[in-house]
């Protein structure tokens, strides 16, 4: 098993996998893992749909067109769920609030969803298994999506996490440099322009050089037009018909 350290800063995103499985050891690890992430009042504001059925895994594929989902191993959904919690409560006769559909409950769900979907990543690094969370579980076809994977009310998928054994070790992404991302006792806005502008040169030059399909994308304007593309998700209305969404 790998070090902490070594867990942590050697992650990479793998997109590419062998066909050998996952061992169930190795599974019940992970699961044992994310059970104890640290959630919002310990409500724990999540669930995992495990995915290892091929047949159910090219389907999402064919929504997604994101390739490691059909050749991972396991594809673990992570989602809201408030479903289990309104149960337990009409089960005691207690009132449930609205609190899904508010902004900070909806906030709660998705940081309790992505704790998990992270405590997987690093238990699944640590046996050095390759992880891609994959975004396009939550908004490629979020209807449809939600149909196969027979989600109630009070469910809503948040990403999605492709598991397996690694074929491939790809060049370390560089992030942000220390100055830029970690500020001292308040924010500070100096230099933030120029400190961007030279990270954005950083990985246009890690782009142009690093090994496998290389492009000439710089971070800034290469990461707007995913903005861009995100504005024509209609995330709120999916969000909604699952009995969530904000109100107030």
């Amino acid at each position: 098993m790998k070090t902490v350290r070594d867990t942590l800063l050697g992650r990479r995103s793998i997109r590419r996998y062998e066909r050998e499985q996952i061992l169930p050891e190795q599974m019940s690890f992970i699961y044992d893992a994310i059970r104890n992430t640290p959630t919002s009042y310990n409500g724990q504001q999540f669930s995992v749909i495990d995915i290892d059925d091929q047949a159910m895994k090219e389907l999402l594929y064919s929504l997604t067109d994101q390739k490691q989902i059909k050749t991972c191993s396991h594809f673990l959904v992570f989602c809201i769920d408030y479903y289990k919690i309104a149960m337990g409560a009409e089960a005691k006769g207690v009132e449930m609030p609205d609190f899904p559909k508010t902004a900070d409950g909806v906030i709660v769900g998705v940081v309790d969803a992505a704790l998990a979907m992270m405590s997987a990543i690093v238990a699944a690094e640590s046996l050095g298994l390759g992880t891609c969370p994959i975004g396009y579980a939550r908004t490629a076809a979020p209807d449809e999506i939600s149909r196969i994977l027979e989600l109630p009310k009070g469910v809503f998928v948040v990403c999605g996490l492709a598991l397996g054994v690694p074929r491939e070790q790809p060049d370390l992404k560089p992030k942000q440099p220390d100055d830029l991302m970690f500020f001292h006792n308040k924010y500070s806005t100096e230099n933030i322009p120029r400190r961007v502008l030279a990270y954005d040169q950083v990985i246009k030059e890690y782009n142009s050089t690093r090994a496998g399909q290389k492009s000439d994308n710089d971070w800034v304007k290469h990461i707007i037009s995913y903005y861009t593309e995100a504005m024509n998700y209609n995330i709120l209305a999916a969000l909604q018909d699952r009995g969530l969404g904000v109100e107030r």
